[in-house]
C-alpha cells in the first residue's frame, strides 16, 4: 500500500476512534441509599425521574447516556460500606449518598483515595464537613450545623436557658447533638441532659429512657432522631403523660420528612405530636418546583415526597451538568489501577478490583463550579463546600396540620419573612431583631411554657450554709429540723414558699463554727455542684458572678468604716477655735474699712459723723464693731453711706450665724480620735485596719485600694471589734475597722463610743447563690421581690436585726473644720467692690462740685467778706490741703454758698446796661 493511502486510513480510523474515546456512549453514576426508608423511597423515585429526565434532555451529555446504578444498604453501616465498594468497581464516575452518615464517615475515605466525588443528599453530620473527609465529600443537603443554630435561636427567643438532647446513638445523632451543644454554648445556654436512644430500640427502652429525661428540670426536649424510629419516642410520651402541658418539644427535619412522606398523616399520628415544634428544610416556591411536584403525583401514587427527594433529584443533575461540562471540556473518563492497593498481599480480599479515577479533580471541580436553578431552588456551593443559603422553615402540629411560624437562615436569623426576599438586604441577626407567629404549645396552651420544673426525681438540694462564728442573729446553728435559724434563714425559708412548687432541700453548714468560713470557698464549692446552693449573708461581688447565679438582692450592702470618737475637751479660749487666726485678722480689718468708708460718706452730711477728731475716731471704730450685734446707734443719711451699711450688715449675718454654728459643733459633737475620717484618709494613713474575717473586705482593700497586706488585721467577733478599736494603733489596736453595713449597723447598737466615718464606698447586696444558669434562681428572685412588695422581708428584718440602744448617726462629718478665710472670700469681695464703687462715686462728686464753686469764685469782680475769703480764693485749687479743707465743710454750708452766688450772678446780669438785650432811655 503506498504512503499518501496509508495517512488518509490513518485519518479516517482517527475520526472514529477519538470521538469515541471523548464522547462514550453511556456514563456510570453510582447511588447509595436504604431503599425501604422514610428517605430511601421518596429518594429512589427522585433520582430514576432525574435519570430519566436528563436522558430526555439532548442539551445535555451530547448524547451519552446516564446510567445510575443503585444500591441498597439495609439501614446496615457494614453492609452499606460493603455495597459501596461493590459500586466502586463499577468505574463509577461519581456517588449520590450514602443516605448513613455512619457509611459516608468510612465511604469519604475511599473516596478520597480513588478521586471519586461522593454527593450525600441525606448525610447531615457537621462532622463530615472536617477537612478529614475533603475534598471529595460533598453535601448536597444541609448540614446539621445550620439545624442546630437555628433551634439554637429558637431557644433563646423563648427565653429558655436549658434543653434536654433526646437523639439517636450513632455519628448522625451524635454529631447532631455536640453541635448543638456548641449553638447553645454561644448564646450561654447549655444541654442539661443527654439522652442517648440505640438504633432500633424497642418501646421498653425508648420508654426507660424517657423517664429519666422526664426525672431533669429542663421540660425543654430537642429531638434528633432516625426518621423510622422517632414516632415511637412520642408514642411512649404520650404514654407517660409527657405531651401534656409546661413541656416543649422542638424536633429536627427527620419529622418532617416523615409527615411529608405520607399522602395524608392520620389522626393517630398527628394525635402523638400535638403542639411541636418541627424544623423543615427551606425550599424556595418556584415554578420548577410546582411543575416537578405535579409531575410527581402523577408518576409516583402513593409516595410522599420530602425534602430529602427534591435533593436527590437536583444531585442527579448536578452530576448531569458536570459531566457535560468535563466532556466538552475534552477530558477523558478514564480508570487505573491504584499502586496502594494492588500491595495489599495476604488479604482474602481483592482490593485490586477498585479503580482510581484518573481525572477524579477535574470532575470534582466541575462539580463545585455548578451554578444552576433546581427544583430545590439556587444549586451552587459556597468556599466551605456547603451549599449557599442554608434556611428552614419552623412548622407547629395543630390540629390535623402544620401552621408555618416562622423562618431561619443564617442571613436573617428567624423571621416571618421568606429568606429569598432578605437575601440581598442588610440585615441584623440579633436576637433582638427575632421574630416569630405564636405558637400553640403541647396541652392546647399559648402562653410560652417556663421550660423548667423542679426536678421530681427525690433529689433533695444540698445547700451550703455558712456556720459563723459571730453575729449569730444573721445565721446561727441551733436544735430545730433545719439545724440553722437566723435573718437568711428566715428569708430563704419565706421565698420557697412562695414558689408554685416544692423544693426539697437540707441544709448544710460550711465551717467549724470557731470562726467564720470564707465565703469565696462557699461560692466556688457551688460552682463546682458541691452544695446545690449557698444560702447566708453572701455578698454579691463581681468575682463571685462569675462563676454562679445570684438571686436578687433581700438586703442592701456595703462596706463602711468604723472609728472610735471621743467628747471633745472645753477650755478657756474655745470660743475663738471657729475661725482661724487669719480669718479674725481680715475681720478686724474690714471693721476699721468698713467704718472707715460710712464716716467718709457720712461726714459732709450727718452731723453724728462730725466733731473733734478724737471723737471722730472714737465714732468710727464704734460704729464699725457694733454692727456686729447690729447695735449701731449712728444714722445714715446719705444713699451711698446707706447702701455699703446694707452689703456689710449682709456679711456680718452670715458671719455671725455661721460662727454660732461652729461653736456649737464644736463645743457639742463627738471627735474621733484617730486621723481617719474616710476613704481618703484611710488610704494615707499608716495605721492598722481591721477586717472581719471570711469578709470580702480583705481582698477589696487590697486589690482595690492598694492597702498593704501588713495593715490589715483578721478580727473574729464583735468583742474583737471594740477591744483593737479601744486600743488604737499606738497600743497595738487598730485605728479602724472595715466591713459590711449590716455588720456594722449591729456591732454600733452595742457600741455607742464608734461611728461610722464617711459614705459607703461600695454598693452591693446579700443574695443566694445558685450553680450558673439555674433556672431556680430566677424564681426565688421573683419570689424575694414579691416578700418585698407585701412587707414581709421588712418584717423578717425587724424581728431578727432591729435594736433600741444608742443612736449610731454616723454617717455625716464628726470633726467640724475651722473656718477660713477661703470659706467667705466671696463675702469680702462683695463687700470691698462695694465701698470700693461708693468712694469712686463719692470722690467723683465732690470733684465736680468743687470744679464749679472754683469758677463761681474766679469770676466775682467784688470784693468778699472776710469769712468767704478762707473758702474762695482767685485762682484754681493748688494743693490738696485746699481740697481737704473743701471736703471738711458741710455740704449745707457749701450748697448754701453757691446758690446766694448763683443768684447775686443773675442780679447783676439783668441791672448791666451793656448786657445783651438792655435799652437806653431817651432825653
Amino acid at each position: 500500500m503506498g504512503f499518501v493511502p496509508l495517512l488518509l486510513l490513518l485519518f479516517f480510523l482517527s475520526t472514529l476512534v477519538i470521538p469515541s474515546m471523548a464522547q462514550p456512549s453511556r456514563v456510570k453514576i453510582g447511588a447509595l441509599f436504604t431503599y425501604n426508608s422514610t428517605i430511601g423511597r421518596s429518594a429512589k423515585a427522585a433520582i430514576e425521574m432525574a435519570m430519566a429526565d436528563v436522558n430526555a434532555d439532548p442539551r445535555v451529555l451530547n448524547g451519552s447516556h446516564l446510567d445510575v446504578i443503585m444500591q441498597d444498604t439495609n439501614c446496615s453501616g457494614f453492609l452499606g460500606t460493603i455495597e459501596a465498594l461493590q459500586l466502586m468497581e463499577n468505574e463509577v464516575v461519581a456517588i449520590l449518598g450514602p443516605q448513613s452518615s455512619e457509611i459516608a464517615h468510612i465511604i469519604a475515605n475511599v473516596a478520597n483515595e480513588l478521586n471519586v466525588p461522593l454527593l450525600s443528599f441525606a448525610a447531615t453530620d457537621p462532622t463530615l464537613s472536617s477537612l478529614q473527609y475533603r475534598p471529595f465529600f460533598l453535601r448536597t443537603t444541609q448540614s446539621d450545623q445550620f439545624q442546630m443554630s437555628a433551634v439554637a435561636d429558637i431557644v433563646s427567643y423563648f427565653g429558655w436557658r436549658e434543653v434536654v438532647s433526646i437523639f439517636t446513638d450513632n455519628d448522625y445523632g451524635r454529631g447532631g447533638t455536640v453541635s448543638l451543644g456548641d449553638a447553645l454554648n454561644g448564646k450561654r445556654m447549655k444541654i442539661s441532659y443527654k439522652a442517648a436512644i440505640p438504633p432500633g430500640a424497642n418501646q421498653d427502652r425508648i420508654s426507660d429512657a424517657l423517664v429519666q429525661v422526664n426525672l431533669m428540670e429542663s421540660r425543654v426536649y430537642v429531638v434528633h432522631v432516625n426518621p423510622d424510629s422517632g414516632l415511637e419516642i412520642f408514642r411512649a410520651a404520650k404514654n407517660l403523660g409527657m405531651m401534656g402541658n409546661g413541656y416543649v418539644w422542638i424536633v429536627t427535619d427527620w419529622l418532617a420528612s416523615v409527615l411529608d412522606s405520607y399522602l395524608q398523616p392520620g389522626s393517630e399520628i398527628m394525635d402523638l405530636i400535638q403542639g411541636v415544634l418541627v424544623l423543615r428544610q427551606h425550599v424556595s416556591d418556584s415554578n420548577l418546583k410546582r411543575s416537578f411536584v405535579s409531575r410527581w403525583n402523577k408518576v409516583n401514587a402513593g409516595i410522599g415526597l420530602n425534602t430529602y427527594g427534591l435533593y436527590a433529584y437536583d444531585s442527579v443533575w448536578l452530576t448531569a451538568y458536570a459531566i457535560d461540562r468535563f466532556l466538552r471540556e475534552g477530558d477523558i473518563i478514564a480508570f487505573s489501577s491504584d499502586s496502594k492497593l494492588n500491595n495489599t498481599t495476604g488479604s482474602a480480599i481483592n482490593f485490586s478490583s477498585l479503580k482510581l479515577f484518573n481525572r477524579g479533580e477535574k470532575m470534582l471541580k466541575q462539580i463545585l463550579n455548578s451554578k444552576f436553578m433546581g427544583v430545590t431552588g439556587d444549586v451552587q456551593f459556597g468556599q466551605d463546600q456547603n451549599l449557599i443559603h442554608p434556611a428552614y422553615e419552623i412548622l407547629n402540629i395543630a390540629g390535623t396540620g402544620l401552621r408555618h411560624i416562622g423562618f431561619w437562615s443564617n442571613h436573617s436569623g428567624l423571621s416571618t419573612a421568606v429568606p429569598e426576599k432578605v437575601y440581598n438586604k442588610t440585615l441584623n441577626s440579633s436576637n433582638a431583631n427575632h421574630q416569630l407567629y405564636s405558637v400553640i404549645w403541647p396541652g392546647q396552651i399559648t402562653d410560652t411554657p417556663r421550660g423548667w420544673v423542679f426536678p421530681n426525681n427525690g433529689k433533695i438540694l444540698r445547700i451550703g450554709v455558712p456556720y459563723r462564728a459571730s453575729y449569730k442573729e444573721f445565721l446561727t446553728k441551733d436544735n430545730s429540723p433545719d439545724g440553722v435559724q437566723g435573718y437568711c434563714i428566715d428569708v430563704f425559708k419565706a421565698a420557697v414558699n412562695l414558689l408554685p412548687y416544692p423544693v426539697p432541700y437540707k441544709f448544710t453548714l460550711f465551717g467549724d463554727g470557731k470562726e467564720n468560713p470564707n465565703y469565696n470557698e462557699l461560692v466556688q464549692n457551688v460552682a463546682n455542684n458541691v452544695f446545690s446552693a449557698a444560702v447566708g449573708d453572701i455578698t454579691i461581688t463581681t468575682n463571685r458572678t462569675r462563676i454562679v447565679d445570684f438571686t436578687q438582692p433581700y438586703t442592701e450592702s456595703g462596706l463602711v468604716i468604723v472609728a472610735p470618737v471621743k467628747e471633745r475637751d472645753s477650755n478657756a479660749w474655745a470660743f475663738l477655735k471657729p475661725f482661724t487666726v487669719e480669718m479674725w485678722g481680715i475681720m478686724g480689718l474690714f471693721f476699721i474699712f468698713v467704718g472707715a468708708v460710712v464716716w467718709i460718706l457720712e461726714h459732709r452730711s450727718n452731723t453724728e459723723f462730725r466733731g473733734p477728731p478724737r471723737q471722730q475716731l472714737i465714732t468710727i471704730c464704734w460704729f464699725s464693731f457694733s454692727t456686729m450685734f447690729f447695735a449701731h446707734r449712728e444714722n445714715t443719711v446719705s444713699t451711698l453711706g446707706r447702701f455699703v451699711l446694707l452689703v456689710w450688715l449682709f456679711v456680718v449675718l452670715i458671719l455671725t450665724q455661721s460662727y454660732t454654728a461652729s461653736l456649737t459643733s464644736m463645743l457639742t459633737v463627738q471627735q474621733l480620735s484617730t486621723g481617719i475620717q474616710g476613704l481618703d484618709s484611710l488610704r494615707s494613713s499608716s495605721d492598722p485596719i481591721g477586717y472581719q474575717v471570711g469578709s470580702f473586705a480583705r481582698n477589696y482593700l487590697i486589690e482595690e485600694l492598694d492597702i498593704p497586706e501588713s495593715r490589715l488585721v483578721q478580727l473574729d467577733t464583735p468583742e474583737d471589734y471594740a477591744r483593737m478599736l479601744d486600743l488604737g494603733p499606738k497600743k497595738g489596736g487598730v485605728a479602724a475597722v472595715v466591713d459590711e453595713l449590716p455588720y456594722i449597723e449591729s456591732f454600733l447598737s452595742n457600741n455607742c463610743k464608734f461611728q461610722i466615718v464617711g459614705p459607703e464606698f461600695t454598693k452591693s447586696g446579700w443574695g443566694f447563690a445558685f450553680p450558673r444558669d439555674s433556672p431556680l434562681a430566677m424564681d426565688l428572685s421573683t419570689a424575694i421581690l414579691t416578700l418585698s412588695e407585701n412587707g414581709d422581708l421588712q418584717r423578717i428584718h425587724d424581728k431578727w436585726l432591729t435594736r433600741t440602744s444608742c443612736d449610731t448617726q454616723g454617717e455625716t462629718e464628726i470633726d467640724s473644720n475651722r473656718l477660713s478665710i477661703g470659706s467667705f472670700s466671696g463675702l469680702f469681695l462683695i463687700c470691698g467692690v462695694a465701698c470700693i464703687i461708693a468712694l469712686l462715686i463719692f470722690a467723683l462728686r465732690i470733684l465736680c462740685q468743687y470744679s464749679k464753686y472754683s469758677s463761681q469764685v474766679v469770676e466775682e469782680n467784688v470784693e468778699l467778706p472776710v469769712m468767704e475769703r478762707s473758702i474762695r480764693r482767685p485762682t484754681r485749687l493748688t494743693s490738696i490741703k485746699d481740697l481737704l479743707s473743701f471736703v471738711d465743710k458741710k455740704e449745707e454750708e457749701i450748697k448754701s454758698v453757691m446758690k446766694r452766688k448763683s443768684s447775686e450772678k443773675d442780679k447783676s446780669h439783668r441791672t448791666d446796661p451793656c448786657s445783651e438785650g438792655g435799652s437806653v432811655s431817651p432825653t
